[in-house]
């Protein structure tokens, strides 16, 4: 072997400088913890997290500092008593006193003194709203409604007859708050005994198992105050962020150091010492986690061009994370087993510390090899078709925007929610037509607004309760008119559009020198999916071009690439597919605990596909630098094929096993869109590590043959980063190159 590679180079240094790399690392992993406390984060306004006319809409409310205002609505209802009876009169004046006495409370309708009860009262006179907004902030809305909660609760009780409930937003972010803070609290919680056991099974050792888990872990604590920092020059969303900062940063984390310390042990098995034996790891796993690493980049970067923070924010979030992750595996783990030695392997666990595991090929899959290898056609038809199956339901994939439908059903603010929608359509979720101008009182402009009402309520697509609330200067106001359909459906879509083209440019549209935007949950769903499919087309070829082309130069063949990239496009489509399957129908629910809102949350499938296209990368980037490797040590392709993916099998087992597991995790809680990314995350790497590394990878190869290694002469300039690196790369003697 001639000169070491750049893995190669920072694996001898941090050996010989081990102090510098040890220490160094877990200076700045602590500086940066410590510096991201201190100053804290800045959050994003919310029109960069929406799209369209919605961010157009809240951007007019930011402009002059009036968010759209928490509105929260109580219901009075009974079967037997309507709205002219005593005694239901009676609990709704009981209702309007109370809210009247508290301080957070401000704007209350009060149906009794409106004329016609002002669209509160149902046609069929058994339910009432009375609807009023929290003061202050909305953000912070969920934190002073409990006092308010309390006191319709107190009305309850003095009216046994009659049933009162309130629901809205910050009702429903302050229940859900109570509801999920523990389970995320206990999946984080879980993540790192779950990932510590696995990998006890896999090196039999406590220092060896614990390794990859102290190094992912601070990866992930370094970067998360690397990202608060970066939040005070680009505000992001932190909070989802860091949750996807922590499956990504454990996810790969282990899996580079997994690579590392499982080839350092092969190579001390051969028979090699210590140090040859980390610089042979490092010139070669190093490598292949280097370019791992720079895989799961681009991946991640093509966040960047679905045009909305919240994806910029996982992209930075995220390209942090892999970037701590793979100079800490290249420096600070050479480092560490330098200095270790042999004492890697203490704390021994009985029956898994006596398999010597880094050695041996794995009986499984080769049993699974020799069958896929003696018949190639027939594996890549029966998976290949099996995948492409799977992948079918994705044409009847639909998406929405996360919403009180997202909930858990059993939850009590989500059955007062159907009994609103039931009795006044849209009232819970309604269109926010925001109207800026220089006055809003101005009488033309007053009038443009009582148009709006009457020509909405007049289409049978809108319905009243309609609020009117205006910002203290007059400048801006917002229309809160409840549509048609649940808030997501195809009637609230419908009534949507009319609203936009109809109902607007008619009335507020005749006036000069007035803006005007809608926002709400149906535009916000809507916008969103619309911005994701224009934008989409261009994330993919983004991904698959600098994919390409960094496989390109690692391996110099134009077939391994377009392989590479086929076979991972199809795992993410079979994992959409199952996706779809399991979330947009009713069979699944009652085994994983959940009530299907029959659509999958809007950011959702561009946020997997790069992800699962970065983590897929990963392990074929490992395996087929371990098959080139052996090619180029004088095997042939089919025999390089068995032998490599043999000796791989284990420890992508292994790093597959981990990361389903801690998925999983996710998966189990009861927010469904947390629920639908763990399980598609889960499914997908699955189906990875198994179908696509254990049949579909071997069975392709096998039948390419040398055109695997395919490269166009006029292409031959391009740069080699061939995870072992030689001072002349020539092909084995007697080999001829197709093509050459």
């Amino acid at each position: 072997m001639g000169g070491l590679n750049l893995a190669g180079r920072a694996g001898r240094w941090s050996a010989d400088n081990w102090k510098k790399a040890l220490y160094g690392w877990l200076v700045l992993a602590a500086l940066a913890m410590a510096l991201g406390n201190v100053v804290g984060h800045v959050q994003m306004p919310d029109s960069k997290a929406a799209a369209g006319e919605t961010a157009t809409a809240i951007g007019l409310l930011e402009q002059a500092g009036f968010k759209q205002p928490a509105t929260e609505s109580v219901l009075v209802q009974s079967r037997q008593h309507t709205a002219s009876e005593p005694l239901f009169i009676s609990a709704i004046a009981g209702v309007v006193q109370t809210l009247d006495g508290q301080k957070n409370v401000t704007n209350i309708q009060n149906p009794l003194v409106r004329i016609g009860g002002g669209g509160q009262i149902s046609r069929d006179g058994h339910s009432v709203l009375v609807q009023f907004t929290v003061k202050g902030d909305p953000d912070k809305a969920k934190d002073e409604i409990k006092p308010v909660l309390d006191a319709i609760a107190g009305v309850q009780e003095a009216n046994a007859g009659i049933s009162v409930r309130e629901v809205g937003a910050a009702s429903a972010n302050y229940e859900l708050g109570k509801r999920f803070s523990k389970d995320f609290a206990n999946a984080e919680r879980l993540t790192l005994p779950i990932t510590l056991i696995i990998l006890l099974a896999a090196f039999g050792a406590l220092v060896a198992a614990g390794l990859p888990v102290l190094l992912a872990f601070s990866a992930v604590l370094a970067s998360l105050g690397m990202y608060a920092l970066v939040t005070h020059a680009y505000s992001g969303d932190y909070q989802s962020t860091s949750s996807v900062v922590l499956l990504i940063g454990m996810a790969v984390g282990v899996d580079y150091s997994l690579f590392y310390l499982r080839r350092e042990r092969e190579e001390r098995a051969a028979g090699k010492a210590a140090r040859p034996a980390l610089l042979g790891a490092a010139s070669t796993s190093g490598q292949a986690v280097l370019i791992s690493g720079a895989t799961v980049l681009i991946a991640m970067a093509g966040m960047f061009i679905a045009g909305n923070r919240i994806f910029t924010s996982f992209a930075i979030g995220t390209m942090l994370v892999i970037l701590c992750a793979v100079i800490g595996s290249l420096t600070v783990l050479p480092a560490a087993l330098s200095k270790l030695g042999d004492r890697v392997d203490r704390g021994r666990i009985p029956y898994f510390g006596r398999k010597k595991r880094a050695a041996g090929e794995s009986r499984f899959w080769g049993f699974v090899l020799d069958r896929v290898l003696r018949r190639p056609v027939l594996a890549l038809v029966l998976a290949g078709g099996l995948l492409a199956a799977a992948t079918t339901p994705v044409l009847g994939m639909h998406t929405k925007m996360p919403s009180f439908t997202d909930m858990p059903g059993d939850m009590p603010i989500i059955k007062t929610y159907k009994s609103v929608i039931a009795a006044f359509p849209g009232a819970p979720t309604p269109a926010d037509v925001v109207v800026k101008a220089q006055s809003v009182n101005d009488p033309a402009v007053a009038a443009a607004i009582e148009n709006v009402k009457q020509a909405a309520v007049a289409t049978r697509q809108m319905f009243e309760p309609i609020l009117v609330v205006t910002n203290p200067d007059g400048t801006v106001a917002d229309i809160q008119i409840p549509l048609a359909g649940n808030g997501d459906d195809a009637a609230s879509l419908a009534a949507l559009r009319t609203l936009r083209n109809d109902v607007l440019p008619k009335t507020l549209g005749q006036l000069d020198g007035v803006q005007y935007a809608v926002a709400g949950q149906t535009a916000a769903t809507q916008d969103w999916n619309e911005q994701m499919k224009s934008r989409m087309p261009w994330v993919l070829a983004f991904v698959l071009g600098l994919a390409f082309l960094l496989l390109l130069s690692t391996f110099r063949s134009v077939v391994i690439p377009l392989t590479a990239i086929a076979l991972n496009l199809l795992s993410v489509g079979a994992a959409y597919g199952l996706l779809v399957l399991i979330f947009q129908h009713d069979w699944a629910q009652g085994v994983l605990g959940f009530t299907s809102n029959h659509s999958i949350t809007s950011w959702l499938p561009l946020f997997l596909f790069v992800v699962l296209f970065g983590l897929s990368m990963d392990y074929h980037v490992f395996i087929l630098s371990r098959i080139k490797e052996l090619r180029d040590g004088g095997l042939s392709t089919e025999e390089a094929v068995s032998r490599g993916i043999r000796r791989t099998a284990g420890t992508v087992t292994s790093a597959a096993i981990i990361m389903v597991a801690v998925f999983a995790i996710f998966g189990t809680l009861d927010l469904i869109m947390m629920k639908q990314m763990g399980v598609g995350l889960a499914v997908a790497v699955l189906i990875d590590a198994t179908i696509i590394r254990g049949v579909l990878l071997p069975a392709a190869m096998k039948l390419l043959g040398e055109w695997n290694w395919y490269l166009p002469r006029w292409l031959e300039w391009v740069p080699s980063l061939a995870p072992e690196q030689r001072d002349e790369p020539t092909p084995p003697p007697g080999r001829l190159v197709p093509g050459h």
